[in-house]
């Protein structure tokens, strides 16, 4: 299922629609204007652990891209390859004090939120503690999270139109996704994130973000 050669001159992305984690590298992809070749993982069927694809990926995690006889399979990972290897449009300012808020957010997103609501969580709580509580607990990381990361934004008085200036920026990949899942499937109360709102509103009006929607993926069923 999952060579690691890329089709030549082009990138391969293993992607699954849904996963916040493949919605990020695709906005880098997109924002950095990499054309690619996208191949489907369908993590609802187990194809994560295909012995082919663990090749890519030893972690059973998407997204992983492959770049001839590279493999990156982590989102936070690929970003930075795409950024080292395509730095026009830059993901990180020159600003040391705005490159490390940059990083922070999109930390908090990629180690203190997405992974503590992630599928192989979420069905472990529902079968260990009781159908249905997984929502909660999705709600209480979100909204942990996202309380942080409005209060950061405001205390460093650097949002533009978007998370840390006029530029679409690293922070930026990391938000988009979560914000989505937490509108679209979590349904949290953006009336108490004023700022993550507007970012959504914004990000929802960029064609690369736009593009890069579940919901617009080849693999995506066609009503959800």
């Amino acid at each position: 299922m999952a060579e690691a050669e890329a089709t030549t001159g082009r990138l391969r992305l293993y992607s699954y629609w849904r996963s916040s984690c493949s919605h990020r590298a695709r906005i880098a992809l997109n924002l950095k204007g990499v054309d690619y070749e996208y191949k489907a993982v369908n993590l609802l069927k187990g194809e994560q652990s295909d012995p082919e694809f663990v090749k890519l990926n030893p972690m059973k995690f998407v997204p992983a891209l492959a770049d001839g006889d590279s493999v990156i399979g982590d989102s936070y990972a690929i970003a930075l390859y795409l950024e080292d290897k395509y730095p026009e449009p830059p993901l990180l300012p020159q600003d040391l004090q705005k490159k490390a808020l940059n990083h922070q957010i999109a930390s908090i997103v990629a180690s203190g939120i997405q992974p503590l609501h992630n599928l192989t969580v979420l069905r472990f709580i529902d079968q260990k503690v009781g159908a249905g509580e997984s929502v909660l607990w999705t709600q209480q990381q979100i909204e942990r999270g996202f309380t942080a990361i409005e209060n950061l934004i405001q205390l460093r008085g650097c949002a533009g139109k978007y998370a840390t200036g006029d530029e679409v920026q690293l922070a930026d990949v990391f938000l988009a996704p979560q914000i989505y899942v937490a509108i679209e499937r979590t349904k949290i109360d953006m009336s108490n994130y004023p700022t993550l709102a507007r970012l959504h509103s914004e990000y929802m009006a960029h064609p690369a973000f736009v593009a890069a929607l579940p919901g617009r993926q080849p693999d995506a069923p066609s009503s959800f």
